[in-house]
């Protein structure tokens, strides 16, 4: 004998209890992929993909410990969403490094942290909090950047690094924009000479950069891997007080 539950509620309400949990995951999936997108332009480690997934991981976990358990009593679902942000920290931190006393990392690891909280927020129904955060998080990275760079820093010094690349590459423009993306304010370019001959010219160029000194160390192992780069051979010129853009 079928029994037939009665409710004063429309047939369609059924469907919209799936669908606001569900467009809570999309939002989530959309936010984090434009936050994530600023972290591909400046090709970190963690991009569009990594955030949009713990932006949905983040909002379905939410989801999970708000609804999933409302047949279970006495079960707080919010010891899932506690989880979440315990799990962030353990991913924040792998994205973390030291290089010859220079921390890199930081920013996408915060970066990490806070697309979960924009995932758990569009998971939890605070969709206004989600997006406004959102908005937040792209004024602070791309408004803050230009400042940065015209902020005078105290610790800097000047490096003069003499490089030996091979011809016909464009080496010495990928040398110059591993200057800039790294920061590194170009103060003297001069080119010394060739070696070799035919097609095995090897160009010498020595070139002055000022930054900070965690900069200049940063720069010196980014030229080494450029493939048309020999050799850099680097030597402290001096120190100054000069601008330059953060990591």
């Amino acid at each position: 004998m079928l029994t037939v539950l009665e409710t004063d509620a429309p047939w369609y309400q059924f469907a919209l209890d799936d669908i606001r949990p569900m467009l809570g995951v999309l939002l989530a999936a959309t936010l984090s992929l434009i936050i994530g997108l600023e972290r591909e332009y400046y090709a970190k480690a963690a991009g569009m993909r990594t955030y949009m997934l713990v932006g949905m991981g983040a909002a379905l976990f939410t989801v999970i410990g708000k609804l999933g358990f409302e047949d279970v009593g006495g079960t707080d679902g919010g010891r899932i969403a506690a989880q979440v942000v315990s799990g962030i920290g353990f991913l924040g931190a792998g994205l973390i490094f030291v290089r010859r006393d220079a921390v890199r990392g930081l920013t996408t690891a915060a970066g990490i942290w806070f697309v979960a909280a924009i995932g758990m927020a569009a998971g939890a129904g605070l969709y206004l909090i989600s997006l406004c955060s959102s908005l937040l998080y792209l004024l602070a990275m791309f408004g803050l950047r230009p400042l940065s760079v015209r902020m005078p820093h105290a610790r800097a010094t000047s490096q003069t690094y003499t490089i030996r690349y091979a011809d016909g590459r464009g080496a010495l423009r990928d040398i110059v924009e591993t200057f800039a993306k790294g920061g590194v304010k170009v103060a003297d370019l001069r080119i010394l000479g060739k070696e070799g001959t035919g097609d095995a010219k090897i160009h010498v160029v020595s070139i002055t950069g000022e930054a900070s000194i965690s900069s200049l160390n940063m720069i010196d192992d980014d030229l080494r891997e450029l493939p048309a780069v020999i050799s850099v051979i680097q030597s402290v010129t001096g120190t100054a007080s000069i601008h330059h853009n953060e990591d």
